[in-house]
């Protein structure tokens, strides 16, 4: 029984181990990138990692990028990568890296977080040696090859696309055209590229020897003698993976999906022309000296942006951290307009705050003053105004909107007679005289009443702006979100949900301001309104008291 329970616990402790494994202290942060092939094993697969605002918190790692690292599911094994893009600011990065062995089912880690860290990125290991590579990403120039041989495109008349397939792209009027180097295609030939055509007629690339072209959108090969046609249709302004590679014989493959197969073929030679006669956009252009399988073109199509090649998980914090809460990513994943209306918010709620706190200690002593002040006049009997001349009582009732009232009146009395105390009085208050003590008194009625609403128009404000500070950086962030994947191509629900969350925050704490405030302002509005209620019938009340004991 001991041993089972040993061997148990040893298994336990094994698996912990394995779970929480860490490749570098040094490093703060993880994410898990899981890839999901459709197709057999593929070895030194280049695959496509598109981070940004909704996936990646880009304020966790280095400004340059300099801390990532790309870590093989052993989390040992640094793999190669190399950025096409890094733009911190817009938080948007474009990463390939070179998977050597790539399963139905596959894990990597990304690793971030470190200060002192410098860059790793390579891209001339990223390809294998028969790769030429073309991202371009360049802003002018000839497009360079970004692999290990350097086959530079040689001339270019192109229009550069800002934003394409993958970063920037190259853009064809039908005249416009890539001159490209020859490749070394002694024992087998492949081409592959993303292209979006804005006509279903042209040619695509030709050299000697190879002829690619749509015709009414199908894909039309020759090489050599043989001649073939795809069986699949490209979409006019679609996106669409083209793929063919020669051999022994010739495959066409349209969106990964082999297409057509002919015999009896010719390896091209010398230098191509890309895109004379093609008018559209075209990107990511791979060719090889080799022919790839159809694994491999599979894999490259996978990476469109509707593919489910790459998902990305949840970020963790430190070693064997776990996974992040639903608060830290949303947190995480917030646009720098969204922590300004969050900030903005946060500060409408202290000063809500502030005003219903300090509204309600006022009220609560205007109320209890009032109370005592009432309690008080209604004492009187002959002498209404001996409140004000005793000494001390003024001070007692100095919270007391009531006694303030009060207390012009008593002043208006003063005014009429060196005497207040009726016994003592041998004229009367006529009409008139009635008339402008009330006066008098509804001015300070009408002070009072502003007192008492003083600063709560701050509550309505919050009440009706911070709803609406919440909804526009919700609107921007979610725009910046949609934005951000838009330009790295990365169309997904993991991609979208964490940028849809985080945009959502600010609507979350927009109704945070609003609801407590509304609350709030109910409440005190309440409580004002039976405050001067009562004023309003303590006017009454002592004018009714000045013509009984005042007229004659």
């Amino acid at each position: 029984m001991r041993v089972v329970t040993f061997l148990l616990a040893f298994a336990l402790c094994t698996v912990s181990l394995s779970s929480h494994a860490w490749w570098n202290d040094e490093w703060t942060g993880r994410k898990k990138i899981t890839l999901t092939n459709p197709a057999g094993e593929v070895a030194d697969a280049p695959v496509l990692i598109r981070l940004h605002t909704g996936n990646f918190d880009f304020f966790s790692a280095n400004d340059n990028g300099s801390d990532l690292r790309l870590i093989a599911g052993d989390d040992k094994t640094e793999l190669k990568f190399h950025f096409e893009k890094w733009d911190v600011g817009n938080e948007l990065a474009l990463v390939w890296v070179n998977v050597p062995k790539l399963l139905s089912q596959t894990e990597i880690f990304l690793y971030f977080g470190n200060e002192k860290a410098t860059s790793a990125a390579n891209p001339k290991a990223t390809y294998d040696a028969a790769s030429v590579v073309y991202h371009f990403a360049e802003p002018d120039g000839n497009p360079q090859d970004s692999g290990v041989n350097g086959l530079h495109a040689v001339q270019s008349s192109v229009q550069r696309v800002a934003a394409s397939f993958s970063n920037g792209g190259a853009g064809f009027n039908g005249s416009q055209s890539i001159t490209l180097p020859a490749v070394n295609a002694t024992s087998g030939f492949s081409f592959a590229v993303w292209i979006k055509p804005a006509s279903l007629d042209g040619v695509i690339v030709q050299s000697d020897g190879l002829r690619v072209s749509l015709e009414g959108g199908m894909v039309k090969v020759q090489s050599g003698a043989s001649s073939l046609v795809s069986s699949t249709a490209v979409s006019l302004g679609k996106w669409h993976h083209l793929g063919l590679t020669v051999s022994n014989a010739l495959r066409i493959y349209v969106d990964g999906k082999p297409a057509g197969e002919a015999p009896g073929v010719v390896l091209p030679t010398g230098s191509a022309t890309l895109g004379a006669g093609f008018q559209g956009e075209m990107d990511e252009l791979q060719v090889s000296g080799v022919a790839r399988n159809a694994d491999w073109i599979a894999v490259q199509a996978a990476q469109g942006q509707d593919g489910k090649l790459v998902t990305l998980g949840e970020d963790e914090a430190g070693e064997g951290g776990e996974e992040a809460s639903h608060l830290g990513i949303i947190l995480k994943s917030l646009t720098v307009d969204g922590w300004i209306a969050i900030g903005f918010l946060a500060i409408m709620l202290m000063i809500a705050i502030w005003v219903m706190y300090s509204k309600a200690v006022y009220i609560n002593r205007v109320d209890k003053s009032n109370h005592r002040f009432m309690t008080k006049f209604r004492e009187l009997s002959t002498d209404l105004a001996v409140i004000d001349k005793a000494k001390g009582l003024g001070k007692e009732f100095e919270h007391s909107s009531i006694y303030r009232i009060y207390h012009i009146g008593a002043v208006e009395l003063a005014h009429r007679f060196d005497d207040t105390d009726a016994t003592h009085i041998d004229k009367s208050l006529s009409p008139q005289s009635l008339n402008a003590i009330r006066a008098s008194l509804d001015a300070g009625l009408l002070e009072e009443i502003q007192r008492m609403n003083k600063f709560m128009v701050l509550l309505t404000i919050a009440i009706s702006g911070g709803p609406f500070i919440g909804l526009l950086g919700t609107v921007m962030g979610v725009m910046i979100t949609f934005a951000a994947i838009a330009a790295a191509g990365d169309v997904n629900v993991n991609a979208i949900a964490p940028g849809i969350a985080a945009a959502l925050a600010a609507t979350v704490a927009g109704m945070g301001v609003a609801i407590p405030s509304l609350f709030g302002y109910n409440y005190l509005a309440s409580r004002i309104k039976a405050i001067v209620s009562r004023m309003h019938i303590f006017v009454d009340e002592f004018i009714t008291k000045l013509a009984e004991n005042y007229s004659r």
